[in-house]
């Protein structure tokens, strides 16, 4: 789990730490972004996490103990340290909304269970409501404005399909890695005969040398996949694969576009599809031929968002 330093709000014995969290699939436990909150106190000199929130995206869950060696979840499968639990979206509604009011109500009780009971004991709850507005702002704010997104170029070779266009690009990042894009591309507001039409980038397949992967919504959720590389021999095949067997509609939903997957004209693609599919491997030759790698240009491409 990657962790960012976080925010720190003190309510003696306890403090609580907010913190942006990306996980990125494939490489943590599934490709996920959020905020979580953790209740840490001194345990034996060590500051020691005691109750952990997952205000994600999609994981929304909490743990009594997640470095108690001695509390676990019994027959868990994976075993590991902690008590798990999960809030329920539908009826717990927002997550951090939940972890505030639970922290409100129950922290004691909660401590205890997680094997801390002489810190529950030691905890004043009054000076715990005192700062929890403050822990609550923090989490939101962090939620919105630390989220992980990326803004790409489009491409330097456009082909339209309908309500969406692909946009085939050569890049390289600063540490020398990369290789072909193609970028999933839509109009989200206005038209094209309207000045203020804002395009978007749905869907990005970055079909690297190294660190090969795709992203839901770069500029939205931005939930990114590493492909397995043990599994999937050429990225690039596999994401003409998807797109002939017409997953582009639930791959742009899931990106968070349900209106234009709505609206895609699948024929209107499969006729585009095989003049995208050479231009892309004639730029995937021409990397070799330029650096001994599929799709890799000589020069560094930045984001938009870098530049």
């Amino acid at each position: 789990m990657p962790q960012s330093p976080g925010t720190r709000f003190t309510a003696e014995p306890l403090t609580f730490i907010v913190r942006h969290q990306l996980w990125d699939g494939n490489v943590e436990d599934h490709v996920d972004q959020g905020v979580s909150i953790d209740v840490a106190a001194d345990v034996g000199g060590k500051e020691t996490s005691l109750l952990r929130f997952n205000c994600f995206d999609i994981e929304r869950s909490y743990v009594y103990g997640p470095e108690n060696p001695d509390l676990t979840t019994p027959g868990r499968v994976g075993g590991g340290m902690g008590v798990h639990g999960r809030m329920d979206p539908i009826v717990d509604g927002n997550p951090i909304g939940w972890t505030i009011r639970t922290l409100e109500n129950k922290l004691p009780k909660m401590l205890d269970r997680a094997g801390y009971k002489a810190v529950a004991e030691a905890t004043d709850l009054a000076s715990v409501r005192h700062i929890l507005p403050d822990v609550e702002a923090c989490a939101r704010d962090t939620f919105i404005s630390k989220r992980n997104t990326v803004k790409h170029n489009r491409g330097t070779d456009i082909f339209e399909a309908g309500n969406i266009r692909f946009g085939l690009e050569m890049r390289r990042q600063r540490n020398g890695d990369g290789g072909l894009a193609l970028h999933v591309l839509g109009d989200v507001g206005g038209s094209k005969g309207k000045a203020y039409v804002e395009e978007t980038e749905l869907l990005a397949f970055d079909c690297f040398w190294q660190g090969a992967h795709y992203h839901y919504g770069p500029r939205n959720k931005n939930h990114r996949i590493n492909w397995d590389m043990t599994l999937v021999d050429d990225p690039l095949e596999w994401t003409f694969e998807q797109i002939e067997n017409r997953k582009l509609g639930a791959m742009i939903e899931r990106a968070g576009y349900p209106g234009i997957a709505a609206d895609l004209d699948l024929d209107k693609i499969a006729a585009v599809v095989p003049a995208v599919k050479k231009r892309a491997f004639e730029m995937y030759e021409l990397g070799e031929k330029l650096t001994g790698h599929k799709g890799l240009p000589l020069e560094f491409t930045p984001n938009l968002a870098a530049e």
